[in-house]
């Protein structure tokens, strides 16, 4: 296969936040090279059976192999299905006869990286998070193309190119789509609106707070819309969905953009892609990181809060009365606000997409 037709593979998976950077590289790089066979590749539990062919994007799989962290019956059998795994990942790249392989984190990667290097195909890494995961460590043993969405994230050779997103949200001009953006989800095209979202899975804890406060926010004349999540609408005491004033919930939307150009505040997770995301936009957001998990959530954030285009709070303390104390003057303050969403934006990269795009094919003429 020439260069001028190179044959891409993408691995990744499980979550939005590994589907959502692979989908916008695929993109970057049909824009970059439109004769490119591009071929993603998952588990067949994860997200990516759904958002992947969805995007156009052909999928193939792999048996998902966990890692066990303790000693356990999976741990003794952990060798054979690595094994098994690494032997479909050779498979799926001899079938796709593999110019690059590039790994963006999951449980599919490591066999792919194993199985890629066993091949001395070129490997190019894209790491999400600021505390890598354990699959990017590997595959950064193996090759010295690494690419990262944050600064300060520790894996070798890396080097520091953002978040690719979709277009529709690195090229977003919020002051030009307000009006439109509001009217699509059905607000107030001149009343201050806090968009609150806890992720496409939704945050019971910060959906309960919000429905303790929804009286307050309304009455300071603010109009929120809360993104509850699928399968968590928030019911009231009689067990009906929870109706209030300047109040509406939603389980989704389709398009965040939507809610970056809409929210003059936006409460969110602290998950890599959101943080990124934020940036580029320049939204200013409130940040509350997951209570669970190894801490990446809080480190995603620092550097946004550090610039001052974000708060942090955490998931203990995000309660009807901080929303009342804090939150309530924050969405009011226009020229704090108009000084966040500065340094938000100033923070922002919005190429992270063509730069990965340049990273590969560069891999691919090596």
């Amino acid at each position: 296969m020439t260069s001028k037709t190179p044959s891409i593979v993408l691995a990744g998976g499980g979550t939005a936040g590994h589907i959502s950077p692979l989908l916008a590289i695929a993109a970057a790089l049909r824009s970059a090279s439109p004769a490119a066979a591009i071929l993603a590749v998952g588990t067949p539990s994860g997200m990516e059976t759904r958002l992947v062919p969805a995007a156009g994007v052909e999928l193939a799989t792999i048996d998902r192999v966990p890692f066990p962290r303790k000693p356990s019956a999976d741990l003794v059998r952990l060798p054979a299905r690595l094994a098994g795994a690494v032997r479909q990942a050779g498979a799926i790249l001899d079938k796709a006869a593999a110019d690059v392989l590039v790994g963006v984190g999951g449980y599919v990667c490591t066999p792919m990286y194993l199985a890629a290097r066993k091949r001395r195909i070129p490997i190019v890494i894209h790491e999400a998070n600021a505390r890598p995961g354990l699959a990017n460590r590997v595959g950064a043993l193996l090759t010295h193309r690494v690419a990262v969405a944050f600064a300060n994230t520790p894996l070798r050779h890396a080097t520091h190119v953002g978040m690719p997103m979709r277009s529709e949200i690195s090229g977003l001009d919020r002051a030009a789509a307000r009006t439109a953006a509001r009217e699509a989800l059905g607000l107030d095209p001149a009343q201050p609106a806090l968009i609150v979202t806890g992720g496409s899975s939704g945050a019971q804890s910060i959906n309960r707070t919000i429905a303790a406060a929804v009286d307050r926010l309304a009455g300071a004349g603010i109009q929120t819309l809360h993104i509850t999540g699928r399968g968590k609408t928030v019911l009231d005491a009689a067990g009906n969905p929870l109706a209030a004033d300047g109040y509406r919930q939603v389980e989704y939307i389709d398009g965040m953009e939507l809610a970056y150009a809409a929210a003059d505040v936006l409460l969110a997770r602290s998950g890599a892609a959101t943080v990124c995301e934020v940036a580029a936009v320049g939204v200013p957001a409130v940040l509350v990181p997951l209570p669970i998990g190894n801490g990446e959530q809080a480190l995603n954030a620092a550097g946004l809060v550090a610039a001052g285009g974000a708060i942090l709070v955490s998931d203990r303390d995000l309660t009807a009365e901080w929303v009342d104390k804090e939150l309530v003057p924050l969405v009011t303050d226009q020229p704090r606000l108009a000084a966040m969403s500065a340094s938000s934006y100033r923070l922002g990269i919005r190429n992270a997409d063509q730069r990965m795009a340049d990273l590969i094919l560069e891999a691919v003429k090596a």
